[in-house]
């Protein structure tokens, strides 16, 4: 049974926490999983700080510089979840960009995200996902505007205007090399450790880019090798390629029942990894972190 499973909402009941989200990796074979609903890690990374967003008369700002404003968002906006996210949002420019995202954003009630700093609101953004606390790596920042990662989309931005978001120190990023089936764990910028990994196969290739660690949630079967998973915010680049039974889905990190198909492209778009591998990044990495996505680095890791 060579099949990999990606994250998805399965008969709609996946669960980024404990209680009711859609069901995410489902397979031919799978039922609907339950993420772990917390924002933080279970071991003790250091107290990841957070911080009120500044309001908008604490923002750095010149005579020649004025902050955009917001219009008002209407209550009829859709709501960004676990689904596919509202189209509009521009593209990540710095997509392919390795340079660590090390603060994220996590709002602290509904907040209007646009498709720029003073353009037009497109979707809403809430601190939680089906009872997770969602939290977003900052990619950008212009006077009073704040850029994300946003969730359920691939290499796209949400805007959101200053106020109602706290900030979370992040100090993790996990870099994927799809040439070399290889991953790669930072912190604070230095190579931590390398694993081997198996990738999307062809016309299911794991997505290029930016995007980050959106939830864990137990292993649904036994051939995830009883090692809980990672969903990530991105989405098969072409989702009527995957099994019909992976439609909406989500790509995961996640471990399997055997590691015979490392440094090979086999799985449906996700990213697999050895049980030790995986074990140890749900111990040390929280949710919010950033993942990339390239073909290859410039250079090895110092730790290969």
């Amino acid at each position: 049974m060579a099949f990999d499973r990606m994250i998805a909402p399965g008969r709609r009941r996946w669960l980024l926490a404990g209680v009711g989200v859609p069901a995410l990796l489902v397979a031919a074979f799978l039922v609907g999983l339950t993420l772990t609903p917390t924002a933080e890690p279970t071991h003790p990374l250091g107290a990841a700080a957070t911080s009120s967003a500044p309001e908008p008369a604490d923002v750095d700002q010149t005579p020649d510089e004025p902050v955009p404003s917001a219009a008002p968002a209407p209550a009829s906006l859709p709501t960004v979840t676990y689904d596919p996210a509202p189209a509009g949002f521009p593209a990540d420019p710095a997509t392919m960009d390795t340079a660590p995202l090390t603060e994220g954003l996590h709002p602290t009630r509904r907040i209007a995200a646009y498709n720029a700093p003073g353009g037009k609101p497109l979707a809403f953004l809430t601190p939680t996902i089906s009872g997770v606390e969602v939290t977003m790596p900052i990619a950008e920042r212009r006077t009073g505007w704040t850029a994300v990662l946003l969730p359920s989309a691939n290499r796209r931005l949400a805007w959101v205007p200053a106020g109602g978001y706290e900030t979370v120190d992040l100090r993790d990023q996990i870099v994927v090399e799809r040439r070399l089936h290889r991953l790669t764990w930072y912190r604070e910028g230095a190579a931590v450790r390398t694993w081997p990994v198996s990738l999307g196969q062809r016309g299911q290739e794991t997505p290029l880019g930016r995007t980050f660690i959106l939830g864990r949630t137990p292993p649904p079967q036994d051939v995830y090798g009883g090692v809980d998973i990672f969903a990530l915010g991105s989405v098969p680049d072409d989702p009527d390629s995957v099994p019909t039974g992976l439609r909406g889905a989500h790509i995961g990190l996640h471990t399997w029942y055997h590691d015979g198909e490392l440094g090979k492209s086999t799985t449906n778009g996700c990213i697999r990894l050895t049980p030790s591998g995986q074990r140890e990044l749900l111990a040390e990495v929280r949710p919010g972190s950033s993942v990339v996505v390239v073909e290859e680095l410039p250079e090895p890791p110092p730790t290969v």
